[in-house]
C-alpha cells in the first residue's frame, strides 16, 4: 500500500422530537463529594453522580449502562445549570467541571451549575473499549487498489466486532443523537425545565442535534468550533483539508516574518518535506524517549501543535528532527507490542461511523477522495489516516443512525456561534454553511485570528459569550473580534 494521509474528523432527514422525548423519567441524582475540584486552583467542591440509561432509546426496558456527571455548583446568584462538552468524539467531558477555573470566567462559574459528563461510550460511561493487539495493527496506509481497500474494510468489520464483544451493544448506539437523548434525560432528573450548552468542536455537533430536538428545552446555547453535518463525502474531505492546509500556510508565514522562529530564514515547506520523509522511516521521538515518531503521528501532532496555535514549538520540533541524521532504509523499531488480552478506550470510530454515511467500497471513489485532499492540502498529505474517518468508516457494515442533514432549529432560541478564521480543524466553511442554515435563529461571531478554541481568546470573544450566556443578550451580527499577536 502507497503511503497517504486522509482528512480528520446523504439523506436528508429532518429530525423532530419523537415520542422517545417523553420517555418517563422518574430518576434523581445522587451525588458523592469528590473533594477540590482543584486541590491548588479551585477550592469549590466538585461531585460526581450515575444516571442509569438506556442504551437503545426507542428500547428503554432492554440493556442500560450508567451515565457518568460531574457538577461544580454555582457560587453565587444562581440561573441554572450549564451543560458542557469538549469535542472529540472520544473525549471524556466530566474533567471540564473539575477544570472549570481554566475553562470559563469567574462571572460564568458564579451564576451557573457546571454540569459535564462523559459521553456514552466514552471515559466512565461504558467507554468503548477494544483489544489493544488489534488496534496497534490498524492499517497507517492508503489502499493502492480494490484488493488492499477490501482488506481494510475486512479490518473495519473485524474492529467493530471486536468492539462490540468488550463493549456490548453501545457500540451500535455510540451517535450523536443518542447523546443529545441522554443530555436530555439528565436534565430531567436534575429538575430543570431548561438548560444552557457550551460545546466545543464535536460538541457543537451534540448542542445543534440538542436544540434540533428539544428547542424548548435551550436557555441558552453557545457552540464552537462548529461541526457542519449536512456535507457530503467529498465536500467534507475537501474542507477539511483544506483548512489544516490554511493553518500550516500560516505557520510558514509567520516564521519567515519571526527572528525567533527556530527555521526563521529557512524554506519551511522543503524543511517539513525533509521531515515527511525521515518520518515515513521512523525516527526518534524528540518528546518521547525511546519511542519512534512515524508520519501518522507527526502529522496529528503538528495539527495539535495548530490548535493552540504553538507555532514555535512547532518549528522547534521540525528543527531537532532536521538535525537528526537519516535514518537506515528499514525504519526504527517500533514500540513493544501490547500483551495478549489487553484492551484500550477507542470510541472515535463508533461516534463518527453512527453520525456519517461515510461508507466507501469501491476503490474508485477511494482514490477519487484521496486526490481530492491531495489537491486541497498538498503539504498535509490530507491528513493522518489513524484520525481518518473515510478509511475508519470504509464498510462500516450498517446504515448510520444519524446520517447528515440539514441543520432546522424550529422552536429554538437564539443560539451563539463562534469561531476562528483559521481554525485548523473545524474549517470555518462549516459555521458560515451551518449559519446560512439556521440564520433566524444563529448568531455567528467570528474571531479574525488563529487555532482552535474562541470563547477564552481575548475580552472581545469572552465578553460576547458571557453576556450572551448570563444575559442573553446577543452580539450584533455578524461580529468580527481581532485576532491575537502571535
Amino acid at each position: 500500500m502507497k503511503a497517504l494521509g486522509m482528512a480528520l474528523v446523504g439523506a436528508t432527514l429532518v429530525l423532530t422530537a419523537s415520542p422517545v422525548e417523553a420517555a418517563p423519567n422518574h430518576q434523581s441524582i445522587t451525588w458523592t463529594d469528590a473533594g477540590h475540584c482543584d486541590p491548588v486552583n479551585d477550592k469549590v467542591t466538585c461531585e460526581t453522580a450515575e444516571l442509569r440509561l438506556p442504551v437503545d432509546h426507542a428500547r428503554p426496558w432492554a440493556e442500560t449502562f450508567e451515565l457518568h456527571v460531574a457538577r461544580r455548583k454555582a457560587t453565587g446568584a444562581r440561573i441554572g445549570v450549564l451543560m458542557v462538552n469538549p469535542g472529540g468524539p472520544g473525549d471524556p467531558g466530566s474533567r471540564l467541571a473539575f477544570q472549570a477555573v481554566r475553562n470559563y470566567s469567574p462571572e460564568v462559574l458564579e451564576r451557573f451549575d457546571i454540569i459535564a459528563f462523559d459521553p456514552r461510550g466514552v471515559g466512565a460511561s461504558r467507554g468503548i473499549r477494544c483489544s489493544a493487539d488489534l488496534l496497534a495493527r490498524m492499517p497507517m496506509t492508503s489502499p493502492a487498489n480494490q484488493s488492499e481497500l477490501d482488506q481494510l474494510i475486512a479490518y473495519n468489520r473485524e474492529l467493530r466486532e471486536d468492539c462490540r464483544k468488550h463493549s456490548g451493544p453501545v457500540v451500535d448506539h455510540a451517535d450523536t443523537v443518542s447523546v443529545a437523548r441522554d443530555m436530555d434525560a439528565l436534565r430531567r432528573a436534575l429538575g430543570e425545565r431548561t438548560i444552557s450548552y457550551f460545546g466545543h468542536s464535536y460538541g457543537s455537533l451534540i448542542g445543534q442535534q440538542y436544540a434540533e430536538l428539544f428547542p424548548r428545552r435551550v436557555r441558552a446555547m453557545t457552540i464552537s468550533a462548529n461541526m457542519d453535518h449536512s456535507l457530503g463525502i467529498r465536500e467534507f474531505v475537501a474542507s477539511s483539508a483544506a483548512t489544516a492546509e490554511d493553518s500550516f500556510t500560516s505557520f510558514t508565514q509567520w516564521c519567515a516574518r519571526t527572528e525567533s522562529c527556530a527555521l526563521h530564514g529557512q524554506d519551511v515547506a522543503a524543511v517539513w518535506e525533509r521531515v515527511l520523509a525521515k518520518a515515513d522511516r521512523g525516527v526518534p521521538d524528540p518528546d518521547r524517549p525511546g519511542a519512534t515518531l512515524r508520519t501518522p503521528e507527526l502529522i496529528w501532532r503538528t495539527i495539535g501543535k495548530f490548535k493552540g496555535p504553538d507555532w514555535p514549538g512547532q518549528a522547534r520540533l521540525l528543527a531537532t528532527i532536521d538535525a537528526q541524521p537519516a535514518p537506515p532504509a528499514h525504519g526504527f523499531a517500533a514500540g513493544a507490542a501490547t500483551e495478549s488480552g489487553q484492551t484500550r478506550e477507542f470510541s472515535f470510530a463508533a461516534t463518527f461511523c453512527e453520525d456519517w454515511r461515510f461508507r466507501v467500497t469501491e476503490y474508485r471513489e477511494f482514490a477519487r477522495l484521496a486526490e481530492i485532499q491531495r489537491a486541497a492540502a498538498p503539504r498535509m498529505r490530507g491528513l493522518p489516516p489513524g484520525r481518518d474517518p473515510v478509511a475508519l468508516c470504509a464498510g462500516w457494515p450498517s446504515a448510520p443512525n444519524n446520517p447528515q442533514h440539514v441543520l432546522r432549529l424550529d422552536g429554538a432560541p437564539r443560539i451563539l456561534m463562534i469561531n476562528a478564521r483559521h481554525d485548523p480543524v473545524s474549517a470555518y466553511s462549516w459555521a458560515v454553511n451551518v449559519h446560512r442554515q439556521t440564520r433566524g435563529t444563529t448568531v455567528l461571531l467570528t474571531y479574525d485570528g488563529w487555532g482552535h478554541a474562541v470563547y477564552q481568546r481575548n475580552d472581545c470573544t469572552r465578553s460576547a459569550v458571557d453576556r450572551y450566556l448570563i444575559d442573553q443578550k446577543l452580539p450584533v451580527a455578524d461580529t468580527h473580534c481581532p485576532a491575537n499577536p502571535v
